[in-house]
């Protein structure tokens, strides 16, 4: 029996394949996954009408031969988001090398809009889907996995179970990597404008922080770490705060590039110089952190390889591979501009 693609065009099963080459349909099958033993004159043949049919010699015409429909989800909370269209960026690249097609949803971090797409992509619709960010307790992603969807998590909001395949940056090292920097240049009253509390990178961040200030030999102040939500705004809340201590900090650890800025235009509207007053880093290294004034010092997230390595590792989930590592951190590196400077 035929099947139709989305645009209602009806194509080709492999048992129809190989009837219209002559051929049985193991030798189909054979030609579709470039396996040897089939003659250069057959499996020319059965190109021939896999290419009459609408597809290609790859992961599409593969794709027929395991029942698949060649598209893969990807899920994200916005696709206006610097973050996450880097992050978006290297999924669509890996997946363009696969021959393989993106159907992208996003959730505007509302749980129950992701909870009714991911029933959707579920249905047949896609054969896999790349999460990022996703709403859903590790509880309700456990229920997913067991009922055999393979998808894999970018940037997970929680700490998940061993068995849920994630790719995620090195945060807790990152943090430890900006504040090895800012206290090497002589700074030891240093503020944290965190994200939200419970979120994972907001937690291991937050472990990097303190563990540096225990190295150097610091007690942590709590009045020196403020709660913000990775928006520009609440920087400049959290930056306000912070400044409006009786002994203000002279060097502030951002959780994200955003709120750097934010802090950034506290800073020049009480006309505190940056760095020479006050020294800043973000977390991220989106665009924005190398055009801004001063441009800003930060930790170099590997978005974009975080979403290669995400399709890479469904890939080998769909092709029933096995994987060394369910949960893969990239390593994050340090990029100093000129937002930081030695303690006067």
């Amino acid at each position: 029996m035929s099947t139709t693609d989305e645009s209602g065009k009806a194509r080709a099963t492999i048992r129809e394949i190989a009837s219209a080459a002559g051929v049985s349909i193991a030798t189909v099958s054979r030609v579709l996954n470039e396996r040897p033993g089939v003659a250069a004159e057959t499996r020319g043949a059965v190109l021939r009408v896999v290419r009459d049919h609408g597809f290609t010699a790859n992961r599409s015409a593969r794709a027929l031969s395991g029942g698949r429909t060649g598209l893969i989800g990807v899920m994200l909370p916005m696709v206006g988001s610097p973050y996450f269209a880097a992050i978006l960026s290297g999924a669509a690249e890996a997946l363009y090398e696969q021959d393989m097609r993106m159907v992208m949803c996003p959730t505007l971090h509302h749980h129950e809009r992701e909870v009714t797409l991911l029933e959707r992509l579920m249905q047949g619709t896609t054969d896999g889907a790349v999460l990022m960010l996703p709403e859903e307790s590790n509880a309700e992603l456990k229920v997913l996995h067991r009922k055999g969807y393979a998808f894999v998590i970018v940037d997970p909001r929680v700490t998940l179970d061993e068995g849920i395949p994630a790719v995620s940056a090195a945060n807790a090292s990152g943090a430890r990597a900006a504040m090895e920097h800012l206290l090497s240049l002589g700074h030891r009253r240093i503020g944290a404008i965190t994200g939200p509390r419970g979120g994972k990178a907001t937690d291991d961040r937050r472990r990097g922080y303190f563990a540096a200030l225990a190295e150097a030999g610091i007690a942590p102040d709590p009045a020196l770490e403020v709660e913000g939500n990775f928006e520009v705004s609440s920087g400049v809340t959290a930056a306000a705060r912070l400044l409006d201590l009786a002994s203000p900090p002279t060097a502030i650890f951002c959780f994200n590039d955003n709120m750097a800025i934010g802090a950034m235009r506290v800073a020049r509207e009480r006309g505190i110089r940056v760095p020479e007053d006050l020294s800043l880093i973000g977390f991220d290294d989106l665009d924005e952190a190398a055009i801004v004034h001063p441009a800003l010092t930060t930790i170099r997230q590997p978005l974009a390889e975080m979403g290669r390595l995400a399709v890479s590792l469904l890939m080998r989930l769909l092709d029933d591979q096995p994987i060394e590592a369910l949960h893969v951190e990239l390593a994050t590196r340090l990029v100093v501009r000129e937002s930081t400077a030695p303690l006067h």
